[in-house]
């Protein structure tokens, strides 16, 4: 005999989905604030949160000023993260913790807009106003609430983001070594080694600062050569002593090899 236990499940699960977005209509459509109350509560803890967070929207105007707005306004905001609503989930975050300063859930708050809008962070090579902000929000939750069980994800995320930060910077710096103005480079170079001074991105920095003042010596008119040689040998100094060794260290010495032998084929003349 077929086991029907399967079916007849199957025939009260459809049954109980139906009666339940009947209900769902019904309340949507009706006046109740309470009864939207009351199953955006529900839909919410049975995980269902773009229903819940339809009901919500249409019932926080009337909350506002309540005891029970504070709810509704953070419950809100909580549907948005769920549903993956970034940008508007972080302005209602936002606008709880203004609304209720003294809640317990301002910390909470805090974090999950920064979460937001660390999601929201594009790759690198993009407007980076997103990143800039999670920042902001994450080193905000960071000074006012360290004790914080969430601090580990704070610290990781603000981590990842100050990476994504200085690679942006890094590679707008270099690029004038790719198209090859050596000058600019250099002092492009340079100043993200000064604003970065612990980056990941600083070995590399430092070499292509160096490759830029080597090209931009051994291409120099002769009365300019001398001098900025020199200049590119002060650079690789650095490099290796700071880095012995480098990734870069067989293509540096071989540059560093050259200049050696441009410099030993004259002897300066003055400054023109």
């Amino acid at each position: 005999m077929i086991n029907k236990i399967p079916y007849f499940l199957g025939i009260f699960f459809c049954f109980v989905t139906i009666s339940s977005c009947s209900d769902y209509q019904k309340v949507l459509k009706d006046e109740d604030v309470k009864a939207k109350y009351e199953m955006a509560q529900l839909l919410f803890d049975q995980e269902d949160y773009k229903r819940a967070s339809r009901l919500y929207e249409q019932i926080l105007p009337r909350y506002r000023g309540k005891p029970q707005g504070e709810r509704v306004t953070y419950f809100y905001a909580m549907t948005l993260l769920k549903t993956k609503n970034y940008f508007l989930a972080a302005y209602q975050f936002e606008t709880f913790q203004k609304a209720f300063p003294k809640s317990d859930k301002v910390s909470e708050a805090l974090y999950n807009e920064a979460y937001c809008y660390f999601i929201e962070s594009p790759v690198f090579s993009l407007d980076q106003s997103s990143t800039e902000q999670a920042l902001d929000k994450l080193q905000d939750f960071i000074n006012r609430y360290p004790d914080s069980e969430l601090m580990p994800e704070a610290n990781n995320m603000a981590q990842k983001l100050q990476y994504k930060l200085e690679k942006k910077a890094f590679e707008i710096a270099k690029q004038y070594n790719t198209i090859r103005d050596y000058k600019a480079a250099i002092v492009s170079l340079n100043s993200f080694i000064s604003n970065y001074p612990g980056t990941p991105f600083r070995e590399d920095a430092l070499f292509y600062q160096f490759e830029s003042s080597y090209y931009l010596g051994i291409n120099s008119v002769q009365h300019k050569k001398y001098e900025r040689l020199k200049d590119a040998q002060k650079i690789y100094d650095k490099f290796v002593r700071y880095y012995p060794e480098s990734k870069f260290g067989k293509k540096s010495s071989k540059m560093m090899q050259t200049i050696d032998e441009e410099i030993t084929k004259f002897v300066p003349t003055k400054k023109s």
